[in-house]
């Protein structure tokens, strides 16, 4: 499947083999798909490089040197919108993102532009409980932040953006450029006033053996986290009088099925 105006944004750091396997699924089903590689130091670069060669329905990006997720988004974003486009599907290079639901995500996007779309897991077994139950903790505190503004799942990263306010957003703050990227983003459209859409799909961890690759520093990245959730309460009390407002008006969220 194609549009002139979504393209499939695969930010990648050190993932070895597998975002190679990532990229054959997603480019299997949408073009085009944009890959930015964020400083990666095991040879990947090389690797895709020569795939896009390849495949006129794949584009290569790569940075100097590591930035983080989201700042490799932003990067990608940007380009984007030069060229035209107005929404980006963000899916892992990990594998753990199912490309076969592409189709759907961008289906549910073109059916309402304005919308922030979300991926809602579905956690298989092999999902480590210590990561799903320590979820729901963001979760809810996103749900505070947004006085109930219908995010799913604040920190599963498949999901469609409408770029140009995404990067208003990122553009006016230094923050978000790293594990802070995909909840903050969430919290702050929905202050915009996006309407959210949440799709259920499934959700796979692999193991080492498989190829599994996690960046996850549990210290560093929670200090993060509880960071971010610090200054979007504070945000959400400074906004309070415009969010309940919004939240009389505004529909409900769509969860389709």
């Amino acid at each position: 499947m194609a549009a002139p105006t979504h393209l499939v944004l695969i930010p990648s750091y050190n993932t070895g083999r597998q975002v190679l396997e990532t990229v054959r699924a997603a480019r299997a089903a949408w073009t085009p798909v944009w890959v930015v590689v964020d400083g990666s130091t095991d040879g990947t670069d090389a690797l895709l490089r020569d795939a896009a060669a390849e495949d006129p329905g794949l584009r290569v990006i790569v940075l100097p040197r590591n930035a983080g997720k989201g700042a490799a988004v932003l990067h990608g974003l940007r380009e984007a919108a030069g060229q035209g486009f107005t929404h980006a599907l963000v899916m892992d290079a990990d594998g753990q993102h199912p490309a076969d639901r592409i189709g759907a995500m961008m289906a549910a996007s073109q059916a309402a532009p304005e919308a922030l779309v979300l991926g809602l897991p579905i956690f298989g077994p092999e999902a480590p409980r210590v990561r799903v139950q320590g979820r729901r903790l963001s979760n809810g505190l996103a749900g505070l932040e947004t006085l109930g503004g219908g995010i799913g799942d604040c920190l599963f990263g498949f999901r469609v953006y409408p770029i140009g306010p995404l990067i208003a957003v990122m553009g006016r703050r230094p923050w978000m450029r790293r594990f802070d990227f995909d909840p903050e983003a969430a919290v702050r459209l929905c202050w915009r006033g996006l309407p959210v859409v949440n799709l259920p799909v499934p959700c796979r961890y692999l193991s080492k053996e498989e190829g599994g690759v996690s960046h996850f520093h549990y210290g560093r990245d929670n200090l993060l986290l509880t960071w971010m959730h610090t200054r979007l309460i504070l945000g959400m009390l400074l906004r309070l009088p415009a969010l309940l407002w919004h939240r009389r008006r505004a529909p409900r969220p769509a969860t389709p099925r």
